[in-house]
């Protein structure tokens, strides 16, 4: 079209290279569809074809025997997580749907695609904000009821973490999940608490960031709680610095109200403020409660690695509240729909989200074929349930905040620089430590070469170099956690190419190679684990800071 028309021209007419490239630009985006994030998750409606997606690719794991990534997850039930499903690290007990290995992403070999994406191409691509489209985007369809993102990124975080945009938006500074959830294997991330309304003013209705903080302070002393603890007075947390006076609440009991108390002993009866009348209980969030949880690329000249662009964005929410019993009764049947083989079934639409059984809602966008945040279809939802509805490990189905650095030093952007690598509770290595000398390697399937080299030379673990990390020595947990930048950009390359070709329904792992220690097709029956001495009951969300 554009050879026609500068031949069209008068004699001699000249369009100037740069002119070319706009009218370019501009003919590319009339031929591209108008962007709606809805319409791929509503034109696959309710169509499911790996029923047992909540299965992640990480339990096809190969253990031989020796490697255990699974006591990670599935581990002995403590306090209100009734599950104690470390059964699983010794025995495959997947449905005869799941004994077939559905994520068959795993196997395939996309080195000649990933040579053709050059380092400045993936660096411009990681860099492009594809966030803020998609809240315009939202934001201007009629009849969504789902969430639409309200977390304005471009106007930041105070020095506290709290989102300027006045959403509520609060920014944790947290020890991440271990294995795949490490920047060296493909991903960084951020998370963001919300408490409702009530929870941010005081007695008479009046917004009061100070009693936001004593109640999520509160929050954080009652989650992190250890669940064995039988006597709430033991506990003991470092939070930020709070004015008990705000709240009339003596939460160090010194026996005085003062302007600055950085501990929390105990716990009151109730919540603060507007939320006076919300019964505090420990290892569970009060109805209302949000989370906000981004998964972005690595920008490997990021000092907190985090790049603009998401692979994902993640929201959950407790639409109602859960007491004791009824946590405990939901557990119970979970375990018995797991022992009757019943393939898991969750009520909602990708427009709303699921519903687990203990009253989280959740909602996930991921990237389609030009970068730009979607809905989740069903099934792609139905992979977010498996992590967040039956395992052993959590607290009240979610990971992050328990985990959270206590303190001040906790509420901020998400940073790994300079934080130690602390032990899970109850462990006396530093948990990485820990990790490296169960698992064998640096991820679940032991794939990730470059940990390898790095902290097993000759194939032992190198355990001094690890404790260099841990509390008192010269390094922290980046120096174990990071990437190289040639590593980085070739997982960054590999992601892309996954995008482009839009099978997330065949899984999302982010991977140089096809790993070797990974099941296609398995059959129930022992691990191998169980003989070898190498099973664990023991594993934690809750750390020894």
């Amino acid at each position: 079209m554009f050879r026609r028309f500068v031949k069209s021209g008068a004699r001699g007419a000249f369009i100037a290279p740069a002119l070319l490239a706009v009218l370019a630009a501009v003919a590319l985006v009339c031929r591209r569809p108008a962007y709606d994030p809805l319409a791929q998750a509503r034109a696959v409606g309710m169509r499911i074809e790996n029923r047992e997606a909540p299965i992640p690719s990480m339990c096809y794991t190969k253990t031989d025997g020796v490697a255990n990534p699974c006591w990670t997850c599935h581990t002995g039930g403590v306090g209100l997580n009734g599950m104690d499903d470390a059964a699983l690290q010794s025995e495959y007990a997947f449905s005869d749907v799941g004994m077939t290995n559905h994520w068959t992403n795993l196997f395939a070999d996309r080195s000649a695609v990933v040579a053709r994406i050059s380092d400045e191409e993936v660096l411009a691509y990681i860099r492009e904000d594809n966030y803020t489209p998609l809240r315009e985007a939202l934001e201007g369809l009629k009849g969504y009821p789902g969430y639409t993102p309200d977390l304005d990124f471009a106007k930041g975080f105070d020095e506290d973490g709290f989102a300027r945009d006045g959403s509520g938006w609060r920014a944790l500074r947290y020890k991440p999940f271990l294995g795949t959830f490490w920047p060296t294997n493909g991903s960084t991330d951020d998370v963001f608490i919300r408490l409702p309304p009530a929870f941010r003013r005081d007695a008479a209705g009046r917004p009061s960031k100070d009693v936001y903080r004593i109640n999520l302070s509160i929050l954080e002393a009652a989650m992190t709680a250890e669940p064995t603890e039988s006597r709430p007075e033991k506990l003991r947390r470092t939070v930020e610095p709070l004015d008990e006076r705000v709240a009339g609440v003596d939460l160090n009991r010194d026996g005085q109200l003062s302007a600055e108390v950085t501990e929390v002993i105990g716990l009151p009866a109730t919540y603060m403020g507007g939320a006076g009348k919300e019964p505090v209980a420990t290892n569970v969030y009060p109805g209302g409660t949000e989370f906000l949880h981004s998964v972005r690329y690595v920008d490997p000249d990021e000092p907190a690695l985090l790049a603009p662009r998401m692979k994902e964005l993640r929201y959950m929410r407790k639409v109602h509240g859960s007491d004791t019993w009824r946590t405990l009764n939901v557990y119970e049947q979970e375990k018995d729909k797991k022992l009757r083989g019943l393939l898991p079934v969750y009520a909602g639409t990708p427009d709303v989200g699921l519903l687990n059984d203990f009253g989280w809602q959740l909602q996930g966008f991921i990237e389609d074929a030009e970068g730009r945040l979607r809905l989740q279809t069903m099934e792609e939802h139905l992979h977010c349930m498996g992590c967040h509805g039956n395992l052993g490990v959590t607290v009240d189905q979610t990971f992050s905040f328990v985990r959270k650095v206590p303190g001040r030093e906790g509420w901020r952007y998400q940073d790994l620089r300079g934080m130690k690598d602390v032990p899970q509770r109850g462990h006396v290595d530093p948990e990485v430590l820990t990790y490296f000398q169960r698992v064998k390697g640096g991820d679940e399937f032991r794939a990730n070469e470059e940990l390898l080299t790095r902290f097993f030379p000759g194939g032992v673990l190198d355990e001094a170099t690890v404790r260099r990390a841990a509390k008192g020595g010269d390094k922290d947990l980046a120096f174990l956690v990071s990437p190289s930048r040639e590593r980085a950009l070739a997982l960054d390359k590999a992601y892309l190419a996954l995008v482009r070709e839009q099978s997330f329904s065949k899984g999302r792992d982010t991977l140089l190679a096809p790993p070797r220690n990974v099941h296609q097709t398995l059959e129930n029956g022992s691990t191998g684990l169980e003989d070898a001495g190498r099973v664990y009951t023991d594993g934690r969300l809750h750390l020894d800071w």
